[in-house]
């Protein structure tokens, strides 16, 4: 089995952008999580900022065998997490898993694109 069961992202941070881009060139901050197992992942998400109290967690469910990539700025429920603003994440999930951190960033028109893997524990 490959993976574990607790992710840290120590760098969050989505870039503010124009809404009216069309979805793939909006600049983004993503996880994306591979689940290799032969169990479903029950993942909790919980974000961390550096003037007030976490928000979370977010919950998802990865199916076994799959991948999936998680929007930092789709997240609604409990509440969205705000553009411009620093954050870090804890991903906690049921069985082992792999974390990878991805940034897209088009403010200036360009693209740069930033990725790494998450700290496990």
């Amino acid at each position: 089995m490959i993976g574990k069961t607790q992710w840290a992202i120590a760098e969050g941070y989505i870039p503010p952008d124009n809404p009216e881009k069309p979805r793939p060139a909006i600049s983004h901050e993503a996880c994306c999580v591979l689940n290799a197992g032969d169990e479903d992942a029950e993942i909790e998400i919980r974000v961390f900022f550096k003037d007030r109290e976490p928000a979370g967690p977010y919950r998802f469910k990865i199916p076994a065998r799959r991948t999936h990539h998680l929007r930092f700025n789709d997240f609604r429920d409990p509440e969205p997490i705000p553009p411009g603003t620093d954050f870090a994440s804890v991903l906690t999930s049921n069985v082992p898993v792999v974390v990878q951190h991805t940034r897209l960033d088009t403010r200036d028109g360009t693209r740069g694109l930033m990725s790494t893997v998450a700290w496990a524990n």
